[in-house]
């Protein structure tokens, strides 16, 4: 496990907020489905490929970083830097370093960012997902202060545990600390920041650090003579707010550790789903449908528990080593009825009952949330037949500009909420 790094305080009923962060989420994903990446330098991007001439590097590894490939790098650049492994292999010429390329797959992260979401809702009573990799977690009414820094741990262990990636944890009473303090001690880091303790630890950082000051204006901020956290929250606002506008007055008030901020969904959820991995993998068919019907239960009972309805039923099978494979029903109309969900999905995994199953999911979209009566299940079984769909990709999957964008300006201050090491791929197009 990572390191843990606490600082002192006192017990509070301060609000308590968690920022979760997959490390290297793209890189991480790879790793999973080509166990034989771990410890390697892995760069995912475009453009590498024979024949293309321009891209850029999405994520890197910490070890594709510690070669010097960054971010949004472009692919040339990063390709001097850390030629692929591919490209140098029998050629005789020395090379001190190469790593793995790997083009973005999109359909695949979304569905490991389904698994990580999943276990953050459960363990929070509300969650703001901002990228694909991280998300805020208000979890005020799941722990305390006293024992806040055990929760942070089990909760980045079942991470690992469940979905097979690393996640840095950040707690502290508000929004800008708590993403400042998961960014500190990556990667697989978890940073406690108690009340009454958050101006003392965002001081000695670069200013760089302070939630919503990026590249741009630190580079500015410096020149007026601020370098630190610290010297940004002893500037004068009315000078900050003349040189950056609103948001020189808003990275003032973070620097001083002053955000009342609360934690908001954005929007309702797209879809609902449950998975569970076997111990080992299982050619058990009997073992395989028992699993399913409990997770079409649970996700019954979420769905019951929303008040939500839902249109597509679908189930997912991850076999060994790590393939993923999807399908999806559409019925003619929403429906919230537990026995449907099972029926279908038991049919929609008809034809993988019996392979080698490491890990099963259930999941429910294109939801409604009207109130009022559902049909029965009577009214839908010989329209499901007639209508069933097919389809390899994820239901409620998001696009991708909305797992990637920074948040808006308006809403967390802007330039630095990209996720760790990622930037959007709709500027590499």
């Amino acid at each position: 496990m990572g390191r843990t790094a606490r600082l002192p305080g006192t017990e509070s009923r301060d609000r308590i907020v968690a920022h979760v962060d997959v490390d290297c989420f793209y890189a991480a994903c790879e790793r999973l489905r080509e166990p034989a990446l771990r410890g390697e330098p892995v760069v995912v991007g475009m453009g590498y490929e024979p024949g293309t001439d321009h891209g850029a590097v999405a994520t890197a590894s910490y070890e594709a970083r510690a070669l010097g490939v960054e971010s949004a790098m472009a692919i040339t650049q990063a390709l001097e830097r850390l030629p692929r492994k591919v490209d140098v292999a029998g050629t005789g010429h020395p090379v001190s370093e190469a790593g793995f390329y790997r083009p973005v797959d999109m359909s695949f992260y979304e569905s490991v960012a389904g698994e990580v979401q999943e276990l953050l809702h459960e363990r929070a009573e509300t969650v703001r997902e901002v990228s694909i990799d991280e998300a805020y977690l208000d979890v005020t009414g799941r722990t305390d202060w006293e024992s806040v820094e055990a929760f942070g741990q089990e909760l980045r262990a079942t991470v690992e545990r469940e979905v097979g990636v690393t996640a840095s944890v950040g707690v502290a009473p508000t929004m800008s600390a708590a993403k400042v303090a998961s960014d500190h001690d990556k990667p697989d880091g978890l940073v406690v920041v108690e009340p009454g303790e958050v101006a003392g630890f965002l001081a000695p950082l670069d200013v760089e650090a302070v939630h919503g000051v990026g590249p741009v204006t630190a580079r500015a901020l410096r020149e007026l003579g601020i370098e630190t956290a610290g010297d940004l929250a002893a500037a004068d606002p009315a000078v900050l707010e003349s040189e950056f506008g609103e948001r020189g007055r808003r990275v003032h008030r973070f620097a001083r550790g002053a955000d009342d901020r609360a934690v908001e969904p954005r929007g309702r959820p797209k879809s609902l789903s449950r998975e569970s991995a076997f111990t080992e993998a299982t050619e058990s068919p009997e073992q395989q449908r028992e699993r399913l019907r409990t997770l079409a239960a649970a996700v019954a009972e979420r769905a019951r528990s929303r008040g939500v309805s839902y249109r597509t039923i679908g189930v997912k099978t991850v076999e060994p080593p790590f393939d993923v494979h999807t399908r999806a029903r559409s019925l003619p109309g929403p429906v919230a009825d537990g026995d449907l969900l099972a029926e279908v999905a038991l049919e929609l995994f008809t034809e993988f009952a019996g392979d080698p199953v490491r890990k099963l999911g259930v999941r429910v979209s294109n939801l409604s949330f009207a109130d009022g009566e559902q049909p029965s299940l009577t009214e839908w079984v010989d329209a499901t037949t007639a209508s069933e769909e097919e389809s390899d990709t994820p239901d409620g999957q998001r696009s991708l500009a909305e797992y990637d964008r920074p948040e808006s300006d308006s809403d967390s201050g802007g330039e630095d909420d990209t996720p760790d090491g990622q930037r959007s791929l709709t500027g590499y197009d």
